[in-house]
Parts: structure tokens; C-alpha cells; sequence
């Protein structure tokens, strides 16, 4: 679901059931540019004013929250893309990113019988998940990039067996999703106690790095490259290894990485 997008959480649980309004006039990706910039709530308001209703969200490892929103009337989808509490762009999307129908050949192509549930099984990663944003036209790709996808997402093991780049690139990226879904976890099992630090993600650093210590953690090793500092932080008694991301004065990224040599 789409994520309130003041915050990492989910926004739109809450709403995204909720009826779209009643003759809307329906719009395309290129008359939601004054969106851009809004905070989650209003743009939120302002898309279902104009037609369009949630269909799903996902968000990446840098952060940014990427929804889908569908206008029946027009049968238009869009991705907006939202960053720490802001929109920062709605683009035009494909149908399948929105649940609904893909063209004859595709369906063709991929040896689909009719019916949506199969297709939206096949279509389950988004257009962002790509590098370049987009489904490919290669429909034989596409449809080893989501076996890859679905493979990396739910932690299988890389079983390449036609060499696809196709599969080789949806594995990464099923890989990077997981990741980004499970950045809560400590990484480790069982009743061992374990420090809170994905609230973290996003926060000053200054203040961040307080919280820390004040967490039992302890930095064990420092270094830069470019403009981006990374903090690895030791907690004894949790015995979790965690390198801190810092990027113009906020943690852009905060993930426990299990061991480092400084970690002991």
C-alpha cells in the first residue's frame, strides 16, 4: 500500500479502500505535475479527487516510496514517487503495474490463458524495480526477470538454468526488496535480545548517533567516500554489527551487517 509519505510507514492502509469520488475528471501523468512537491496527505486528497484510486505500494533500499494509482474511467495508471515526506514525481506507468490487462501478443507470448489473478501473478514486480524504471518490450525477459524476482524476494536459491540476464537482474532486485522489507529484523533468531534501530533510518545524524550510544552501541570503525560517511557500530550485548550510511547530515541507510572485523 501506499505509504504515508511523511514517514516509512504506511500511509494508505487506513484509506486505500476507500470509493473514489463521483465524476472525477480523469488525468493523465502530465496534468499531475502540480502535485509534485505536495506532502502525502494532500497529494493523497488531490489524486482521488482527479479519479484515481490506490492499487499498490513498495519502497526501495535508498528509501523512496513508489505507489500506484489507477483511474478506471480513463484507464490510466500512474507511479508517484515520494521521498522523505514529499512527492517528488508522478509518471505514466504500464496497466499491468496497476493489476489490469496486458496487450494480445504479450499475453501470447508468455503461453497465458485469460484471467487476471494469473496475469497479476506473473506481473508481480513493479516498473520500479527495474533500473530504468520500465517493463521490458522483451517479453520473454520480462518473464524470466519475474522468476528471478520472485526467486531473490522470497530468499530461494539463484537457479539460472537458461542463463537469462533477464533472471540474473530480477534476482538482484528480488534480493534488494527483501531486504528493504525485512530492514526491522536483526538478523538473528531465537529469544537473543536485540536493539531497535530502523526507526533510525532517515533521522539526523547528529541525534541519531546519541541514540545510539544511549542504545549500548559503541562505534568501532569510520570512514568516508565521496561526500557519504559509513559508521559501523558495535553492541556488545546484543552482539549486532551495524553500519550507520550518512549522507548530508541524515542516515540514509542503517542495516545490521552481522560481522565486520572491528565487530567483536
Amino acid at each position: 500500500m501506499f505509504c504515508k509519505i511523511r514517514s516509512t510507514a504506511c500511509l494508505l492502509a487506513a484509506t486505500s479502500m476507500m470509493a473514489m469520488p463521483i465524476a472525477a475528471q480523469a488525468e493523465d501523468a502530465a496534468q499531475l505535475v502540480d502535485i509534485n512537491g505536495m506532502f502525502a496527505a494532500d497529494a493523497e486528497t488531490e489524486l482521488r479527487n482527479r479519479g484515481f484510486g490506490f492499487v499498490s505500494h513498495n519502497r526501495n533500499s535508498q528509501g523512496y516510496n513508489y505507489s500506484y494509482w489507477w483511474d478506471e474511467e480513463d484507464d490510466d495508471c500512474v507511479q508517484v514517487e515520494e521521498y522523505r515526506g514529499r512527492i517528488q514525481s508522478i509518471t505514466d506507468a504500464s496497466d499491468q503495474d496497476c493489476g489490469h490487462h496486458m496487450n494480445a501478443d504479450a499475453t501470447a507470448a508468455l503461453g497465458v490463458a485469460a484471467g487476471a489473478a494469473v496475469l497479476g501473478a506473473i506481473f508481480g514486480h513493479s516498473s520500479n524495480h527495474h533500473d530504468d524504471n520500465r517493463h521490458s518490450d522483451d517479453h520473454a525477459y520480462e518473464r524470466d526477470y519475474e522468476r528471478g524476482y520472485n526467486d531473490g524476494l522470497h530468499n530461494a536459491s539463484y537457479h539460472n538454468r537458461d542463463r537469462s540476464e533477464g533472471y540474473s537482474a530480477g534476482y538482484s532486485a528480488g534480493v534488494d526488496q527483501r531486504n528493504t522489507n525485512l530492514r526491522h529484523h536483526s538478523r538473528r533468531g531465537g529469544y537473543h535480545q536485540a536493539a531497535q534501530i530502523s526507526d533510525l533510518q532517515g533521522s539526523r545524524a547528529a541525534g541519531a548517533m546519541d541514540t545510539m550510544e544511549s542504545r549500548g552501541f559503541r562505534q568501532v570503525d569510520n570512514f568516508t567516500s565521496g561526500n557519504t560517511r559509513y559508521s559501523i557500530q558495535y553492541n556488545r550485548n546484543t552482539r549486532q554489527c551495524v553500519q550507520m550510511t550518512i549522507a548530508d547530515g541524515h542516515i540514509y541507510d542503517i542495516r545490521d551487517i552481522g560481522q565486520n572485523p572491528n565487530c567483536r
